[in-house]
This record gives structure tokens, C-alpha cells and sequence, in this order.
């Protein structure tokens, strides 16, 4: 295993900046998740034509991720969440200026350079994360993925609360950019000192390289597990709010509510999660969460009343908290190939995170967005059934 010279306070430096970084995206993409019934007002769009342009977010991620891991092999994680945080808050810009205009063409080309930016910063945290995890020597991924939750609690929080004070999304997502360039700027200072993966590790092997990582049998099942379980995340990200205001003829402010109750059960249990990783094994809290999740799921869509669909969002929510840290520090087992490997699962992650909820849009205008999101039942129970390739492996001496 390779020895570092990095002392105990920098590790701990950079643990308190991964998870404000964490913390900060989470603000970004709830601040956006939130408020969709307000861009389908605004543009005027039915749940499939929401779908479509959800569709570029996704498009976006997809086309920058593959090449993350290599970016941040490169320039390190630190230079990656700068860049990264400046795209992410450029697109959020033209999204805002998009939206005052009414223009549907400009804001689906925002939302791709929206969706990138996001992409990229998140496989750089998570490496980042992994490897702070290593070096501390406790499940902490966990608490990092929390960190992202509730950022996305209080964006669900603030974004609730400016719809019913009639603050407009323009005016909310211009905020944002100008914090999110603030954080990502300063925050990765007290990241891990870059080490190049072109450079050879203690064995004397170089790192695996990106289109290797594709060839990875157990890379490859850990991001089909990751792709079943963090669907379930995205689907309740993109379509509480919207399923609460359609399926339960709630207000706008009372789905942004539910959602933000779906968020604050995932930072809960993230904050929680990772002493019963500790103590009951990765593979088994997977299961128990791809469980729970179908659980809440079933509950939320078949729910008669506002108090039951709430109980179903909340163990919605804690089913889904740990299998997207989870799979990121499966796939970062061996620091030596973790920039690779974990690029291949965000890659395959991010497939049912970014894409799935669009397609449901689709759905939902055919059978109505709250019984569209049963679909996800099957790849969760892909998820429970794949489970096992999440298990660690044996340490190095």
C-alpha cells in the first residue's frame, strides 16, 4: 500500500472542505430540483416536453463525465471542482437570463453546459472524498454524500419559501451562481496535494487507465448497482414536488415541502449510515436500503392523503441515502485505480440519475407522473438482486 507523508490536520483540512464542497452542490441542484413546476409554468411545458429538457441536464453530465476521471488524473481534484463550480454557475446564469426571456432553445442549452459542469464536480469530489476516506481510515463517504443532501435541504428549504413569497427563479439561480463561485474557488485549496496518475505508485504499476476501467468486470457491476439504486434518488429528486402538486392537488410551496422531507430523510440517514456500514458490512446495508426505498416508493404513489405520501417520502428518502456513497467507495477500494474506476460508476450512475427521471416524464404524460414512477420498482429490485459485487476488497499489506 502507498505510504503518505500527509499529516493527520491536513486530512482533516480537506475533510472539512469536501464536505462544503458536497454541500454546495447539493445547494446548486436542489435550488434547480425544487422549482421545476415553475419552469413548466414559466415555458409553458406539458410533463413530457419538462422530460425533454430535463433530457439535456442529462445529456450534459453524460458527455463530461467519461473523461472525468482522466481531467482529474491530469490537473487534480481541486483544479477540476474550480473549473467545474465556474461552469456550473456560467450555465445557472444563462439559465436565469433564459428564463426571463421565455425561451425554451436557450435554456436547453444552458441546462447541457449545466448538467457538465455538475458532472465533472461531482466525480472530482467523490475521488477527493475517497481518498480522504483512506486516509482517516473510517467510513466517511457517507457523511460527505450528506453534506450534499443538506445543501439540497436548504435549497429545497429556500426554494419553497421564495415560491410562496414570489421571488421568481432568476432571480434565485443568480444568487446561487455568485455563491457557488465564492466556494469553489476557495474551498479546494485544502484538498489532498495532486498526485498525477501518470506517475507510478509505490508497486512500481501505473494506475489503470480510463478505457481499462470500461473492461473491469466488477467496476462494471458495481455501476449497474449504483445506476438501479441511485434512479430511485433522481426519480424523487426531480418528481416529488411535481407528483405532490399533480397527484394530490397540493400548492407548489407544499410539493417543494414534501421534496425537502424526502432530502432532509437522505442527510439523516447519510449522517447515520456510516457506523452501520461499519458494523453490518457494505453488501448488507445495500440491501436493507434497496428495501426500504421500494418500500417508501409504493407507499408515496399509492398514498391517499398528504400525511401517508409524506411518510412514503421520507423512507423514500432514507432507502436511498447510501448506495450512491456506497458504490463510490466500492468503486475506490484500491486508491491506485480509484480516478478510473470511479469515473466508470459515476458514468453508469449518473445514466439512471440524469436520464431515468426524463424518461419517466415521458411516462407520466401517458398514466400520470405519481403512477409513472413505479417503474423504478424494477431496477431497484436489479439492485437488491446485484448487490453483493459492492463487497470490499481485501486489503492491501
Amino acid at each position: 500500500m502507498t505510504t503518505s507523508t500527509r499529516t493527520a490536520p491536513n486530512v482533516n483540512a480537506a475533510a472539512i472542505a469536501t464536505f462544503l464542497v458536497f454541500g454546495m452542490n447539493g445547494l446548486v441542484f436542489a435550488s434547480w430540483a425544487a422549482r421545476i413546476p415553475a419552469v413548466t409554468e414559466t415555458l409553458h411545458l406539458t410533463s413530457g416536453q419538462m422530460g425533454t429538457l430535463l433530457l439535456c441536464t442529462a445529456v450534459g453530465s453524460l458527455v463530461a463525465l467519461p473523461s472525468a476521471g482522466w481531467v482529474v488524473g491530469r490537473i487534480g481534484t481541486a483544479n477540476t471542482v474550480r473549473a467545474a463550480g465556474l461552469l456550473a454557475a456560467s450555465a445557472g446564469a444563462a439559465i436565469a437570463f433564459s428564463l426571463m426571456a421565455g425561451s425554451v432553445a436557450t435554456t436547453a442549452l444552458a441546462l447541457f453546459f449545466f448538467g457538465a459542469g455538475v458532472g465533472l464536480w461531482d466525480v472530482a469530489q467523490n475521488i477527493e472524498g475517497a481518498d480522504v476516506e483512506h486516509r482517516l481510515g473510517r467510513t466517511i463517504m457517507p457523511q460527505f454524500h450528506a453534506a450534499f443532501s443538506g445543501g439540497a435541504f436548504v435549497g429545497a428549504l429556500v426554494g419553497a419559501w421564495l415560491s410562496q413569497i414570489g421571488v421568481g427563479l432568476p432571480e434565485h439561480l443568480l444568487v446561487i451562481a455568485g455563491v457557488v463561485v465564492l466556494l469553489t474557488v476557495t474551498a479546494p485549496r485544502y484538498f489532498m496535494p495532486h498526485q498525477s496518475t501518470a506517475t507510478a505508485h509505490d508497486d512500481g504499476a501505473p494506475a489503470l487507465k480510463g478505457p481499462l476501467a470500461w473492461r473491469d468486470s466488477r467496476t462494471l457491476l458495481i455501476g449497474v448497482v449504483v445506476l438501479g439504486a441511485t434512479l430511485t434518488e433522481g426519480a424523487g429528486n426531480d418528481w416529488i414536488a411535481k407528483a405532490s402538486v399533480d397527484g394530490l392537488n397540493t400548492s407548489e410551496s407544499t410539493g417543494a415541502l414534501l421534496f425537502a422531507l424526502f432530502v432532509a430523510a437522505m442527510t439523516l440517514m447519510r449522517f447515520l449510515g456510516g457506523r452501520a456500514i461499519d458494523r453490518f458490512g457494505r453488501v448488507a446495508v445495500l440491501r436493507v436500503s434497496m428495501a426500504a426505498a421500494a418500500l417508501g416508493l409504493a407507499l408515496f404513489v399509492f398514498a391517499g392523503n398528504l400525511i401517508l405520501a409524506g411518510v412514503g417520502a421520507a423512507l423514500w428518502g432514507i432507502g436511498a441515502a447510501l448506495a450512491f456513497p456506497m458504490g463510490m467507495s466500492a468503486a475506490a477500494d484500491d486508491p491506485k485505480h480509484a480516478a478510473a474506476r470511479v469515473s466508470v460508476v459515476s458514468t453508469l450512475g449518473y445514466v439512471a440519475f440524469l436520464a431515468g427521471p426524463p424518461l419517466l416524464g415521458y411516462l407520466g404524460d401517458q398514466t400520470g407522473i405519481r403512477m409513472a414512477l413505479l417503474a423504478i420498482g424494477v431496477p431497484i429490485l436489479i439492485a437488491l438482486w446485484l448487490a453483493g459485487a459492492a463487497k470490499p476488497l481485501p486489503k492491501s499489506k
